[in-house]
């Protein structure tokens, strides 16, 4: 019922981003029931009909990475103060997400049931009932669990996928506990850490005059004693004092380390490559939209190239921003660089999955040299939902990455920064990644169509 309340009361920014993950979980609810039609309709040949349900799972993917992406950026489920006080702890947040997602998904998995039945001619009272009949093998008679299980896979998993990305973790670092070494001959260890040699250095220790064991005995009595408390002004200002104090930082944050992916998205991305380009050795070369079974060897090389590229899109986003911050950086380019680095994870990965896709997008439309291919519904069906899909999840990372840095961007106003140098440095940024990934797609695509070609 929270789950309801809050999906009903959010922004209408908000709604859209959930509208549109229903859109995407409806299209591929449609793909998946497709694929069953078509093993319905020819029996015989089970190959192709495995294949296209392996198809699939590239807009299931992009379906539930774009959900994921719209859990993080949704305001309603963040943890704030004094939530936990009414049972909204992290965990409760957590869940509420997970529901969120799945309600919208499921939205979408019903509305492409429903688009389904009235192709098929199952369902009438609708302009369109039965348009579809033979393709979708209106003869046969549908196996509704079956049906009910595909539909079922986009919930099931985004919300699994939102519920562990979003788990509650402990923030706090680690305490790592330093041996401490006393002096010589000591039973225990001292609270102070004492170098070698300390004990016999010239006044390291003070000699008190011979047979006056009373004297010593006196001076390690007032050294065990605790300082006297004066009552009054003092009492009152010792709490403020400490207060005060506690305040200051006394250690400053650990500095954000580096993407380290880059080396591993290199290396994947040239398995990829190598993958399609054993695939091309076939005559003709398998075209991705005929869905033939020899085209399961260009899939894994494309899934290893998108791979490579989602794991390397970090580090070079990362280094985008250390290279427009280098030789003597003006306040914009500091801004700018700062930026980039602090958000290459987060903005990196979106943008690796939409150059993927830009890159096969291209290769299989202006660069293919074979045959004409044949986009039927279905395979227009699936680019739109996969195209829409990345490009919506980069808009979303773009989202959450300026909500997270609200709070700079308000500090740097209230110190009289000019919102135009704010604006050019979000241009400068957004330049750098076009310079950087605009030709790192052309190459991966070229290097794609090369066995395409012969």
């Amino acid at each position: 019922m929270l789950a309801l309340r809050l999906t009903r009361a959010a922004r209408p920014a908000v709604q859209l981003r959930r509208l549109l993950v229903a859109a995407a979980s409806g299209g591929t609810g449609f793909l998946l029931l497709g694929a069953l039609g078509y093993a319905l309709g020819h029996p015989q040949t089970p190959g192709p009909a495995v294949l296209r349900l392996v198809w699939c799972l590239v807009p299931l993917a992009a379906t539930v990475y774009f959900a994921l992406a719209v859990a993080r950026t949704d305001p309603g489920t963040r943890p704030r103060q004094g939530l936990s006080a009414v049972g909204l702890g992290p965990a409760r947040l957590m869940a509420i997400s997970a529901l969120t997602t799945a309600l919208s998904a499921t939205l979408g998995s019903m509305l492409a049931l429903l688009v389904f039945l009235h192709l098929r001619g199952d369902l009438t009272g609708m302009p369109f009932d039965g348009a579809a009949a033979q393709f979708l093998a209106a003869d046969q008679p549908l196996p509704l669990p079956a049906a009910l299980t595909l539909l079922a896979l986009v919930p099931v998993f985004a919300s699994t996928t939102v519920a562990v990305a979003l788990r509650p973790r402990d923030r706090r670092q680690p305490v790592r506990a330093t041996r401490a070494f006393g002096r010589f001959g000591a039973n225990d260890h001292s609270a102070q850490r004492e170098t070698f040699g300390a004990y016999g250095r010239f006044g390291a220790r003070s000699l008190a005059p011979a047979g006056s064991r009373a004297a010593a005995g006196k001076t390690e009595t007032a050294q065990q004693a605790p300082p006297e408390t004066h009552p009054g002004v003092a009492d009152s200002e010792a709490p403020e004092q400490d207060a005060d104090e506690a305040d200051i930082p006394t250690t400053l944050p650990p500095p954000r380390e580096a993407p380290v992916g880059l080396p591993w998205g290199i290396a994947t991305v040239a398995a990829g490559l190598a993958v399609q380009a054993y695939a091309g050795r076939t005559t003709p070369a398998p075209d991705l939209t005929d869905l033939p079974v020899e085209a399961f060897t260009v899939l894994v090389g494309w899934i290893l190239t998108a791979l490579g590229l989602v794991l390397a899109s970090p580090g070079l986003t990362h280094l985008c921003g250390r290279v427009l911050q280098s030789v003597r950086p003006g306040a914009l380019r500091l801004l700018a660089g700062r930026g980039l680095m602090a958000e290459a994870t987060r903005i990196g990965r979106p943008l690796g999955v939409v150059c993927a896709v830009a890159s096969a997008t291209y290769a299989l439309t202006v660069l293919y040299d074979g045959p004409a291919p044949s986009f039927g519904p279905l395979t227009t069906l699936g680019a739109l939902v996969v195209t829409g899909s990345t490009v919506a999840t980069l808009l979303t990372a773009a989202t959450e990455a300026r909500q997270c840095r609200a709070d700079t961007v308000a500090a740097l106003l209230r110190l009289g920064a000019p919102a135009a140098t704010l604006r050019s440095a979000a241009a400068l940024r957004a330049a750098a990644l076009l310079a950087v990934f605009g030709p790192l797609t052309l190459v991966i695509a070229n290097l794609a169509a090369l066995p395409m070609a012969h």
